[in-house]
């Protein structure tokens, strides 16, 4: 992916098409829940021509390139809302009205955003590691209660764990903290 990046940055369209082919679907579904179906891919279109058109500002050391989409996603996701007039689909029914989404709204877009680029961080994480993360971090167990689930080493389950952060700390930009 790291050859598509850099071909991307210097403008090789080719590039930009396996890298729509690859967060497509996961700016897409984040679209989709933030400003419902009939926007969805047209606000998707705006997130790949702005991605595009600032090519140059990515940086790989401030964050993935999923990061940097997301981001650029709920901008746009931000502008549709405010030309439509109305509120993300999940906004409450107490909030208030008006043409600008409410700061409760925005803080709940960031979040949808992080946990979506969370999820597919941990997809990507090898099998026996990501099974470690899930029980640790949804389930909430112990190091030994995930030894005892897994069947696996306490060392191992620890390994595996700690290994597996600092993938996703790196996937997702973290790596110089």
């Amino acid at each position: 992916m790291i050859d598509e990046v850099s071909s991307f940055r210097f403008g090789d369209d080719e590039a930009l098409r396996v890298l729509y082919e690859e967060h497509g679907a996961l700016i897409y579904s984040y679209c989709h829940r933030v400003v419902g179906p009939n926007l969805a891919a047209d606000v998707t279109q705006e997130v790949f021509i702005s991605a595009w058109r600032s090519r140059e500002n990515y940086d790989s050391k401030r964050g993935s390139f999923a990061a940097w989409l997301m981001t650029i996603a709920k901008r746009r996701c931000v502008d549709a809302l405010r030309r439509s007039g109305r509120r993300p689909e999940f906004a409450t029914d107490n909030a208030e009205g008006g043409d600008e989404p409410a700061i409760e709204d925005v803080v709940a877009l960031e979040r949808i955003a992080d946990r979506m680029l969370l999820e597919e961080v941990i997809a990507q994480l090898p099998g026996r590691a990501r099974r470690a993360v899930e029980l640790a971090f949804f389930e909430q167990l112990t190091h030994p209660e995930i030894a005892a689930t897994t069947g696996s080493p306490l060392g191992t389950v620890k390994s595996d764990i700690r290994r597996a952060l600092a993938a996703m700390r790196k996937q997702l930009g973290g790596d110089d903290e």
